[in-house]
Order: structure tokens, then C-alpha cells, then sequence
């Protein structure tokens, strides 16, 4: 069943941190238990397990990238992930080439260009930055077009409670950052909101998580030669591609599946705000594993941010439940 038309605005909303789980919003929302049944506070909490569950997949797989980039660089790595994760997605799938307008393979590559351009830039900025840091400047992408979408007088406040975030982040001026880095973190987050315009399109033309493994595919394609012309032989080195299947599994395949799951039982909304907690997962998963500690003022950067992402979700929110009872 395709997303009709009317699934895009809470799409656009789901999407403000993790756009992957678009396409399945035409199974989004809580289900209703019926009549005569009372859900336990167990059954309610599972959907909350599985979205903490899926974020702490995503930025955990990312440490494991950022583990990897000194045996296949960072291009390397995209190609790896990308590949692997569009091997699978094809497997799983097993989309349907035939019966699809001009139109609908424009949107599906337009979405797997923004899809890999959004990841090589992430991951350049990974080999650069703190992997708290860099998922922290990536998500203002997304913020800024839940701002912008929104055309609230109130979203200025979460636009500037961001920009101190962003300012603390770079010591005024990114004098302490990698500014490469950073550029690299900014260029993937406006990425990412091409991906979330793209995610929402394609979710509309496309059943079920087709036009995510054609798109996938599209990425991986793209991403094939850098990669080949960074690493070349050292992507088909056993223990360097086991890695690469299990970044492409912990990054893409095993989070979208459980944030598919999450979907079914949660309001996109909540979804949303719940994502919008990915930089404080980020850098947990770059301490643990990375050994990137974090200082006070960061600590500080990355929780407006968080904050200024969930003001902007619910302030978003807000405007759509008025207009509609208007």
C-alpha cells in the first residue's frame, strides 16, 4: 500500500532525525486495541524500546565505521555500507522494476543521489570530528526544514536556541574544530533534508520499502568508484568487508526495520522527538567506543540542539493539530 498524499506531514515530522523510516509511514500511527482492552504500561513501553534500540543501532554502527576508516577510508566505508546494505534491502524486498512512471524513477534517483551524498559527506565528516559533534551539525539540516516548513514565529526561538548550540560547539569561531570537518557535518545535514523531501516522495510512489532498496541501490552505485578509487583492493579484504556488512547492518537494515516496528504502535510525532535525541546517543557511542570524550561546553552545545529539535517537532505539531480542527 502506498503513503497517500495526506501521510506526508507527519512524514516530514518522523523525519526530522531519522528520514529513513518515511517510506513505512503508510503503516504508521497506534493501532486502536479495541473495545473491551486496556494496554498494559509493558506493551506501551515496546515501541520506545525499539526507536532507543534503533538509535542506539544507528550511532553504534557509526563508532564501528569510524573503526573501520583507517582500513578502507572513509569513501571506502560508504561504498561498503552502501553496497551491503543495498545487497540486503534487494534480497528482502525484492522491489518490482516494472509498472513505474518517468516521474517515479526521477524521484526514486533523486532520493538515492541525496542518500549518498548525505552518507559520504557524513562519514568525510566522521574521519574529521567527534562522532557526537558531527551527528549534532548534521541534524540542524533536518531542524532547519522543520522550521522553515512550520512558518511559526516561536520556531525563531528554536532556530537561535540551535545556533548557540552550534556556537558553543565551535568555540565562537570552529577554532577547535577540524573546520573541513565541520563544513563536511553542515554539507551532510542539508543533505539529509534533500533525503527527508526525497524519503517523503518516494514513500508516495512506491509500496511498502521499495523505492528505499532501489534507492539504496542508486546510492551504492554512485558511491562505488570513490570508493574503489580511495581504497581499491583493500575493500575485498575478508575481515575489512565482514566489517563493512556489519556497519551496513547496525547503520541501515537493522534500524529501519525496528523503527518500522516502532511506527506501527507510536504517533510519527513522538517518533520524532524521541529521534531528535540522536546526538546525546552519538556521543555516548563515541566515548564508549571511540574514546571521545566530550567537555562541559559541549555537553552543553549538544543538548540545545536536542532541545531546539524537540521544540521545533512539537511546535510543528502543534500548528498541524490547530489547522485541523480549524
Amino acid at each position: 500500500m502506498n503513503v497517500q498524499p495526506s501521510a506526508s506531514e507527519p512524514a516530514a515530522a518522523a523525519a526530522v532525525a531519522v528520514p529513513e523510516a518515511v517510506p513505512a509511514l503508510d503503516t504508521a500511527g497506534p493501532k486502536d486495541p479495541g473495545p473491551g482492552t486496556c494496554p498494559g504500561r509493558g506493551t506501551a513501553l515496546v515501541p520506545i524500546v525499539l526507536v532507543v534500540a534503533g538509535g542506539l543501532s544507528v550511532q553504534f554502527g557509526s563508532a564501528v565505521a569510524a573503526l573501520l576508516m583507517p582500513k578502507a577510508g572513509a569513501l571506502g566505508v560508504v561504498t561498503l555500507r552502501l553496497a551491503a546494505a543495498a545487497l540486503i534491502l534487494l534480497v528482502v524486498c525484492r522491489p518490482k522494476l516494472r509498472g513505474h512512471s518517468r516521474a517515479d524513477w526521477g524521484t526514486v534517483v533523486a532520493f538515492g543521489v541525496a542518500m549518498g551524498g548525505m552518507n559520504t559527506l557524513f562519514y568525510q565528516a566522521l574521519d574529521r570530528i567527534p562522532l557526537g559533534i558531527a551527528v549534532t551539525l548534521e541534524v540542524l539540516g533536518p531542524l532547519a526544514l522543520s522550521v522553515f516548513a512550520s512558518r511559526r514565529l516561536i520556531n525563531v526561538v528554536w532556530a537561535g536556541l540551535a545556533l548557540v548550540g552550534v556556537v558553543l560547539l565551535g568555540g565562537g569561531g570552529f577554532d577547535r574544530l577540524d573546520p573541513v570537518g565541520a563544513a563536511y557535518a553542515l554539507g551532510a545535514g542539508a543533505m539529509w533534508a534533500a533525503y527527508i523531501v526525497f524519503s517523503a516522495r518516494t514513500g508516495r510512489r512506491f509500496p511498502q520499502a521499495d523505492g528505499l532498496a532501489l534507492a539504496m541501490v542508486v546510492a551504492a552505485v554512485l558511491s562505488l568508484p570513490l570508493g574503489i578509487w580511495e581504497s581499491g583492493a583493500k575493500l575485498t579484504v575478508p575481515s575489512t568487508l565482514a566489517l563493512g556488512a556489519a556497519v551496513a547492518v547496525l547503520s541501515s537494515v537493522l534500524p529501519y526495520t525496528l523503527e518500522l516496528m516502532a511506527l506501527r504502535r507510536l504517533p510519527a510525532s513522538t517518533f520524532a522527538v524521541m529521534m531528535s535525541l540522536e546526538p546525546a546517543i552519538a556521543a555516548t557511542a563515541g566515548f564508549l567506543i571511540l574514546n571521545q570524550a566530550l567537555s562541559t561546553t559541549d555537553a552543553l552545545a549538544i543538548a540545545l540542539v536536542i532541545g531546539a529539535s524537540m521544540g521545533a517537532v512539537r511546535s510543528q505539531t502543534g500548528a498541524r493539530k490547530k489547522r485541523q480542527k480549524g
